[in-house]
């Protein structure tokens, strides 16, 4: 105990909390921090053990980017309460920082995936990959929209489901599986922000779990539409049932410098893996030659 009521320098004090002695010196000089006692001939400063509690507080808070001016309003009105509230507001921003890093490892992830999709892939090949229950958000388009409200639209989706930035998230268009047996390409109904995190709340699409057909379009946009074809060619072939949207998606994006060299990623649900009951020659087709 003896040991405990002796003075520290304040080199000592600072190394104890593992600070630089500057520290205490700015923290002495703005009145936030001072020392026990001050040599009245050297001014040196010396600090007792039993501050250590309240400078660990002020360090704690600094580390949670509680400003300067707070902690001192703090410590000049010091109680269980006032600490207990400060500490849960602090606490619910770290949770949110702490969700938007899980967004960008996610979103990194997902980059990095497009990356080895770009540097693997075949443009001629449609596969059937399993994929997990996600959430997305969507905005509902069509003709009458124009380019600028989507945006609008997708802009305010964004804050309110606190990504900060768009990239913060995959995106991309939606159009249902109904309009293209029936040959209307164009008919995209819907923009959808792939939430990259956890999250149940009320108006969301749930992408569902399962088997996908998956390809990839590179081409003229206005060609999409044959290559659609040969996709319900291959379902038709693996007696596959497709159902719901199909969710397009632009993969390679950040490494290319002209819409035109856009690679499209394609997934539609697989209902079931059953003969059609609809012969593809009665399917509504547009007037293009395959």
């Amino acid at each position: 105990m003896d040991e405990k009521n002796k003075l520290l320098t304040i080199g000592q004090f600072a190394a104890l909390h593992g600070i630089n002695k500057k520290t205490l010196m700015w923290y002495d000089e703005i009145g936030l921090f001072q020392p026990a006692v001050v040599h009245s001939e050297n001014g040196y400063r010396y600090y007792s053990y039993y501050q250590s509690s309240i400078l660990e507080t002020i360090l704690l808070l600094r580390e949670l980017n509680v400003s300067v001016n707070e902690i001192q309003a703090f410590m000049k009105n010091r109680s269980a309460a006032s600490l207990e509230q400060l500490l849960d507001e602090k606490i619910q921003d770290v949770e949110r920082e702490i969700l938007h890093l899980k967004a960008v490892r996610k979103t990194l992830e997902n980059h990095r995936q497009n990356m080895l999709t770009l540097l693997t892939m075949d443009l001629t090949e449609i596969s059937v990959v399993e994929k997990k229950e996600c959430c997305l958000v969507t905005v509902d388009i069509d003709e009458t929209v124009s380019f600028d409200k989507q945006v609008e639209m997708i802009t305010a989706e964004t804050k309110k489901h606190q990504l900060r930035r768009l990239h913060d998230a995959s995106y991309g268009t939606m159009i249902s599986v109904k309009s293209l047996y029936s040959g209307n390409f164009d008919d995209y109904s819907k923009l959808f922000i792939e939430i990259p995190y956890p999250i149940r709340k009320t108006g969301l699409h749930i992408q569902p779990r399962g088997k996908y057909v998956r390809a990839f379009y590179k081409g003229p946009w206005d060609d999409i539409s044959l290559y659609y074809q040969k996709i319900f060619s291959y379902a038709e072939q693996q007696n596959f049932i497709l159902s719901g949207y199909s969710y397009e998606m632009i993969i390679n994006e950040n490494v290319i410098n002209q819409i035109e060299d856009s690679i499209v990623q394609i997934e539609i649900p697989i209902k079931s893996e059953q003969p059609f009951l609809l012969p593809l020659d009665e399917w509504k087709k547009p007037d293009i030659m395959l």
